[in-house]
């Protein structure tokens, strides 16, 4: 089945395989693919700060060739962005699933006609691990 309209969201600081993996499969599953990037205020929830700004990372995504819109995302209510976008599906992480806060989400959006379509993590790789890694070599 193919959507009009997918809504995806990250930090995608240190872009990296997993980031480009995860649009490239949401895109395949909509005709048009719009993308919220965390703003650098957001992703503080995370308690990190992000290692690339905000302004650059929205570009990086806004120039991949599978992204229709790279819009910023400065909080974490899905249901507002779909106020906003209207998309008619969502597509998420797998690490997510089963969680409070996807389960719930899960049945919000079924209210609206909205489908959640979790993807698999790509083992090995994540933003997290390369800054840890990029950490650990600086301080050698």
């Amino acid at each position: 089945m193919k959507y009009k309209i997918g809504y995806t969201t990250g930090v995608y600081d240190l872009f990296h395989i997993g980031h480009l993996n995860l649009l490239k499969k949401s895109k395949e599953m909509c005709d048009y693919l719009i993308v919220g990037v965390s703003s650098d205020e957001l992703v503080q929830y995370k308690h990190k700060r992000s290692v690339i700004p905000f302004s650059e990372r929205i570009q990086i995504i806004d120039a991949i060739k599978y992204v229709d819109k790279a819009v910023i995302q400065e909080n974490m209510d899905k249901m507002e962005a779909w106020k906003r976008f209207h998309f008619d599906v969502m597509f998420v992480g797998n690490d997510w699933k089963g969680t409070d806060k996807w389960n719930k989400l899960e049945k919000d959006f079924d209210e609206v006609g909205v489908d959640i379509i979790y993807f698999p993590y790509t083992k090995g790789t994540s933003s997290t691990l390369l800054n840890q890694t990029l950490i650990k070599l600086r301080d050698e």
